[in-house]
């Protein structure tokens, strides 16, 4: 019985895992950031444009979405339903506080 309920925790976090993803656009001037996460309530995005300041991503069907200005390059992170989420990215850091940010770069 402890081994099928195990399981079926394991099997539940992949799945809910593998549903999540991100992606972005870039269109002319801007950049929109896609993050695909289905079951989410609230996501906000932070990025050093603005110092971190968390703002509201649009729910778009499964996905929320934020645009922000792409001329220049700059580190970002989400917060799904008040916990930091760092998504796989092309490129990360480790920012002062020991934790990551993504990397929006214009040129790559």
């Amino acid at each position: 019985m402890k081994q099928t309920v195990l399981m079926l925790l394991l099997t539940l976090f992949f799945i809910s895992a593998c549903a999540a993803s991100h992606f972005y656009r870039i269109q002319e001037q801007e950049v929109t950031l896609v993050l695909r996460w289905p079951e989410a309530r609230s996501v906000m995005l932070a990025t050093s444009l603005d110092g971190f300041f968390l703002r509201p991503a649009t729910p778009v069907s499964d996905a929320w979405e934020m645009t922000v200005p792409a001329g220049k390059s700059f580190r970002y992170f989400y917060q799904v339903d008040g916990k930091i989420v760092v998504p796989d990215c092309k490129m990360k850091e480790t920012d002062d506080f020991g934790s990551e940010n993504c990397i929006f770069e214009p040129s790559l």
